[in-house]
């Protein structure tokens, strides 16, 4: 006798699986999986699915839904005028998985789920696993089959030896909605991947896609985390953009949002009238600082929903990296909460162990089913071995947002350079703990939304000084240990502070000073490529070493990069707006060294102070005068 097969035959709205409903998506293993929390393919199992016969002709759908406190669930749709009445779905068993099959109808039919709770309140609810939406503000789950032929077959052997840590990473920052108002993917495969790929990035990563209800969340208040969201157009659509990024030679990465979802009644929140998806305590289960309800990470169909969500993008989609969203919220159980608002581990402790658990889980498992991909973490505290191998108790992530660096180089450029030799330190301490994690750079969209204004303008000086400065910085950062991420609009100095509601400000690409960085960030992106010096040793502190750390009264840094055979490459920075016609500058081995990159180019719209190659040929003095230019960043190769 199956575990399943035993049944309350008084109640006439349980049956055994598969027993009543043969075109049911769910068999025995299935729900033992999903009991187990060890569903990897979810999707394939809940939800909507079209079903066909042997000749492809449509039979029907299949529905199924996880709500196992629930009194009745009714499915309600277009296809039955939305009649609670109509179409009473059927308990499997003990699994708490409510099932139906509608003959006769396909994709595109607007469905959802409507719920008696254990208190016999009725509530209308959208599928947690439905895979397409109506346009929001509407709220229906959408039927959805897809007819999409994948072409990127070469780019997915290829990524399967990719190794990330070892490879030149520069990724684009993208809000879809705002990158051009009102394009939908199928035109944003044509301008924003021929964008993308004229100015050299490797990857991009979109805000999230998921389904969202509310635009100005950017997405990180998500209501459907296996559907992209349809304000753009279908999911074949967003298949269809991935697929010419892959054809461009271009990555997509995602940002992921498992840390908590928002309290509208129709999605998640309370779905079977309990606290299913959620903790009942909101000292555990609801988010301080955004409002917004947190999952109950310790319960294994609830663990096992977001694992399944996020490698159903790596799956489905092709995706090539995830970016987990807000890891801090997760990891602290008193995180922005005062003392006697959370609760205490098992431990006594502060640490969130269910969401630990929960992270690994989601790392170890990408990385096993979809080898060369990349799973970030923002994470903005101290927690050791965020990058570390969960089998050496690290959450198993293959990068992490720099959050230190940025804070600091940021805060360093503040400052009016006359004042920055009190404050170099800001410019060199991330080199002290820059092998403690593989770390991402990042200057994201956080830094400029909320009165922090755009990059250019956080810096003193008038305005030649400001996007001086900007080209330096990306000089400096390019040069950096760490892979990069640089939000759209920043690489052409918009003015404005970044708004979801409006596009960004292409009409200043006409103007010189915009054109100029542009074109800087451009040929930035080409050479760092060329380069493996500045890659290929990121998470090696065999790879860096410093020339000049210590010139505060200067603003000046100086330092090598090396690659895997040993050939040295130089970064020099001059943050201060005073040039130097004869800078003693040390450099790591004789030989003949030129000016690959010099910020302060005439073409990019700088002042032009370059130098002729330079020749090193006494190994006892490393050294030789250089010309630096005020406010910018040179990078020599030896030849």
């Amino acid at each position: 006798m199956g575990i399943f097969s035993r049944f309350n035959k008084k109640e006439s709205a349980i049956e055994p699986a598969g027993f009543l409903n043969p075109h049911s998506t769910l068999g025995e293993l299935d729900l033992y999986l999903i009991g187990e929390g060890r569903h990897e393919q979810l999707w394939k199992a809940l939800g909507a699915h079209v079903r066909r016969d042997e000749t492809g002709s449509l039979i029907g759908v299949a529905f199924s839904v996880w709500a196992p406190n629930a009194h009745a669930v009714s499915l309600i749709g277009d296809h039955n005028f939305w009649d609670k009445k109509t179409h009473q779905m059927v308990r499997i068993g003990s699994s708490g998985i409510w099932e139906i099959f509608i003959p006769d109808i396909g994709a595109g039919v607007k469905y959802k789920f409507a719920i008696e709770g254990a208190d016999g309140h009725w509530v209308d609810h959208a599928d947690p696993m439905s895979r397409a939406t109506e346009i929001p503000p509407l709220t229906a789950s959408v039927v959805e089959e897809s007819q999409y032929s994948w072409a990127d077959s070469t780019w997915i052997t290829k990524r399967a030896k990719f190794e990330s840590w070892r490879a030149p990473i520069s990724v684009y920052e993208v809000h879809l909605g705002s990158w051009k108002l009102g394009l939908t993917y199928r035109e944003l495969a044509i301008e924003l991947v021929s964008y993308v790929k004229h100015q050299g990035f490797t990857h991009v990563e979109f805000l999230p896609v998921t389904e969202h209800p509310y635009g100005p969340s950017w997405g990180y208040q998500v209501t459907s985390f296996f559907a992209p969201t349809s304000r753009f157009g279908s999911p074949d659509d967003f298949k269809f953009l991935v697929d010419s990024l892959h054809a461009a030679d271009i990555g997509v990465i995602l940002d992921w949002v498992p840390a908590h979802f928002p309290k509208d009644e129709w999605a998640l929140a309370k779905f079977d009238g309990t606290a299913l998806y959620e903790h009942s305590d909101p000292r555990l289960g609801e988010h301080p600082d955004w409002g917004t309800l947190i999952f109950n990470f310790g319960r294994n169909e609830v663990r096992n929903f977001l694992v399944a969500s996020a490698l159903y993008w790596l799956t489905e989609y092709h995706i090539d990296g995830l970016r987990v969203d807000a890891v801090a919220s997760m990891l602290y159980l008193d995180y922005s909460r005062k003392e006697g608002q959370w609760v205490p581990n098992k431990n006594g402790g502060r640490e969130n162990l269910e969401a630990v658990q929960l992270l690994q889980e989601a790392t170890s498992t990408a990385y096993k089913t979809h080898p060369g991909i990349m799973m970030i973490a923002e994470e903005s505290t101290a927690w050791s071995g965020v990058t570390r191998e969960t089998s050496s108790g690290g959450l198993g992530f293959g990068f992490k947002w720099n959050m230190g660096w940025m804070h600091d180089v940021l805060q360093y450029l503040e400052h009016d350079p006359i004042h920055r030799v009190y404050h170099h330190n800001e410019l060199t301490f991330s080199i002290l703990y820059a092998w403690s994690e593989n770390f991402m750079l990042p200057l994201s969209h956080d830094e400029v939304v909320h009165g922090k204004g755009q990059l250019v303008n956080k810096f003193p000086g008038d305005r030649w000084q400001k996007t001086a400065t900007l080209r330096a910085l990306y000089g400096f950062m390019w040069a950096h240990p760490g892979k990069k991420l640089l939000f759209m609009g920043s690489e052409f100095a918009q003015n404005d502070e970044w708004s979801e509601s409006a596009g960004l400000q292409w009409y200043l690409t006409e103007y010189g000073e915009h054109q100029g960085i542009q074109k800087c960030v451009a040929e930035i992106n080409a050479l760092y490529k060329q380069v493996p010096a500045l890659w290929e040793k990121d998470t090696s502190p065999e790879g860096f070493t410093w020339l000049v750390g210590n010139d505060g009264e200067a603003n000046l840094v100086a330092f090598a990069r090396w690659d895997d055979q040993g050939t040295p490459f130089v970064c020099v920075t001059n943050f201060s707006p005073m040039s130097h016609e004869r800078y003693q500058l040390p450099f790591p081995t004789t030989g003949t060294w030129t000016e690959v990159l010099n910020t302060d180019d005439l073409a990019y719209g700088g002042s032009g102070v370059a130098n002729e190659p330079v020749v090193i040929v006494d190994g006892a003095h490393l050294s030789s005068q250089v010309r630096i230019p005020p406010l910018a960043t040179i990078w020599f190769k030896r030849s």
